[in-house]
């Protein structure tokens, strides 16, 4: 699909951490035209957009997913080349002690939305019919946890979800691939692995313990810490998400990752590390440590296997596992 011209693009989800940042390169570099839906729900925050939000090339529209005559008429009134599916519940805590949002979110509007897709997509002819992609936007929690020598996961790995949220989102995989197999829509599907970067929501695990430490508190580790995850900038994840829209195959799914594995408690030292140089306090801050109960179906490990988006979309990580928490801790 690689495109002659600047897309015009619908982006679910689009005030969230990772939404953010990827309209802002969509629109600043890109040069694409951007209409952002998004029910603005906590995690939602249009602040995080305020360097676009007076471009020409950027709409907003507040809309529940699953507000079905609302989500057509999006469709219908600004005729998008593409889709780029972000929107989604996505804390595990929460999905613990609330499943019911993640199931309607996450299941029922990612059903909304591939339906006025495909009605959208059916009613187009010729060149835009031909380009038209659906990116659906996921993550390595589907696959559930790895024993610690394993190789990462890939895009053949079987799905195996532990929490309600992982498990709203592996339904949410299913009904997008249904889509494409069933109904020809075309469909891409990625599962990226944990994010990081300026932006985030301050329940995620990074800045909770930048706002620990710069709050003097103590600063939670769920076990002993041993927990495993691949950590991934989350400007190399919106580059990704645009590589694959243009130059993904129709009906393949790419797994994005950060070639950066790290133990839950080296991550928060090394963070600890770089807030005793940038803004010391009293005494070094990981003496604020302290381990607390695990959470129920708490996975081990993650790791991902992104050979693939490697070797036929020649994408790569820029960002280095200092490089860009220093930046995170700076912002």
């Amino acid at each position: 699909m690689h495109n002659p011209k600047p897309l015009k693009i619908l982006v679910t989800g689009g005030s969230g951490f990772i939404g953010s940042n990827l309209i802002k390169l969509l629109i600043e570099e890109k040069g694409c035209e951007v209409i952002n839906l998004d029910k603005l729900t906590y995690a939602g925050n249009p602040e995080s957009l305020k360097e676009v939000e007076n471009s020409k090339k950027y709409n907003f529209a507040q809309i529940d997913l699953c507000d079905a005559p609302g989500v057509q008429a999006l469709f219908k009134d600004h005729q998008p080349d593409a889709v780029m599916h972000l929107a989604a519940e996505s804390h595990v805590d929460r999905s613990i002690d609330g499943p019911g949002d993640f199931i309607q979110t996450n299941v029922v509007g990612t059903f909304t939305l591939l339906q006025a897709a495909l009605d959208y997509w059916r009613g187009l002819e010729g060149a835009p019919k031909e380009s038209f992609r659906f990116l659906h936007v996921s993550t390595d929690e589907v696959y559930g946890s790895l024993d610690p020598d394993a190789p990462g996961f890939n895009e053949r790995t079987a799905y195996d979800p532990h929490s309600p949220y992982s498990a709203s989102k592996a339904s949410s995989d299913h009904l997008a691939r249904a889509w494409a197999d069933t109904y020809g829509l075309p469909v891409l599907v990625t599962n990226c692995s944990n994010n990081y970067g300026p932006c985030q929501f301050p329940e995620k695990l990074i800045p909770v313990v930048i706002l620990k430490c710069l709050h003097n508190e103590e600063i939670p580790v769920y076990g002993k810490g041993e927990n495993i995850r691949d950590w991934l900038y989350v400007g190399d994840h919106a580059e990704a998400l645009y590589t694959v829209l243009c130059d993904g195959k129709t009906g393949e799914t790419y797994n994005i990752g950060g070639n950066n594995e790290r133990q839950n408690i080296e991550l928060v030292t090394t963070l600890c590390t770089i807030l005793d140089e940038l803004k010391p306090g009293t005494r070094p801050y990981a003496e604020n440590i302290r381990y607390v109960t695990d959470r129920p179906g708490h996975d081990m490990r993650y790791a991902i296997d992104a050979s693939k988006i490697s070797n036929e979309l020649n994408w790569q990580p820029k960002e280095s596992f200092e490089s860009g928490f220093r930046e995170t801790v700076q912002w």
